[in-house]
């Protein structure tokens, strides 16, 4: 299966690779002349052969496409917004791989009243790695364009400004509805998924994820950790819905 990388454009039957994306297919993956990729723009895939390769001691790298046929590509149906709050960098990145292989649309970052607070002081400037991460990810996964990643956000604020057609939030209280039963009569075409700190979400968190039309549920009685319950709620969704 060939690989698959992002272009900015496709230019008259010609792209351009660049960056640290032409470092990795130049010197480590040692791409020669003649050899098939796929790009994406975000928008179209196109098989490319590879034209030229500058592989630069200074200044920027360069690997240089023909366009050879378009290739069939397309999206999820549902558009799945995942709110997640803030956890320890390294599993919150693992979170940040496995949405997008699970065809997360958005990704927006919170900050719960439990967050620790380190981490949030620390957050935006990981926003640059954070788009890093996702844009290999879904290279990665061949998806046709990376997800989006918001800056951190206010969990009440983030409810508000959701306007999918389905609306959950992940709750480990003892009266949240079971996740089956939530989503019995689920439909749409997009769906805002909300995911709690360690510790749970505080009560006036879940009354403006009320307010703002979330449904509280739960997934099970035993206590998961944050990626265990973005693993298990996107798996469950996509059974749900047909995604």
């Amino acid at each position: 299966m060939r690989r698959r990388f992002f272009v900015h454009r496709f230019d008259s039957g010609s792209a351009t690779l660049r960056g640290e994306a032409a470092e990795h297919l130049g010197r480590v993956l040692r791409a020669e002349c003649g050899q098939f990729y796929e790009l994406s723009d975000g928008q179209r895939v196109w098989l490319g052969r590879v034209e030229r390769i500058s592989m630069a001691k200074r200044g920027e790298n360069r690997i240089e496409f023909s366009l050879v046929e378009p290739i069939a590509a397309r999206e999820p149906a549902v558009k799945i917004q995942l709110l997640i709050s803030l956890i320890k960098f390294d599993r919150f990145e693992w979170c940040l791989e496995k949405a997008t292989e699970l065809g997360v649309h958005e990704i927006v970052p919170l900050s719960a009243a439990r967050s620790d607070k380190p981490l949030l002081a620390a957050a935006e400037k990981r926003l640059r790695r954070w788009e890093r991460i996702l844009l290999e990810s879904a290279q990665q996964s061949r998806r046709l364009r990376p997800p989006a990643i918001r800056s951190v956000l206010r969990p009440g604020d983030a409810f508000r400004q959701s306007s999918a057609a389905c609306k959950i939030l992940f709750s480990e209280r003892a009266d949240a509805r079971p996740v089956n039963e939530a989503l019995r009569d689920a439909s749409g075409s997009s769906a805002s998924l909300a995911i709690g700190p360690e510790g749970g979400w505080a009560d006036e968190e879940t009354e403006a994820a009320r307010v703002a039309g979330f449904l509280e549920t739960s997934l099970g009685e035993n206590i998961l950790r944050t990626e265990t319950a973005v693993l298990a709620s996107l798996a469950i969704l996509h059974f749900t819905l047909g995604v």
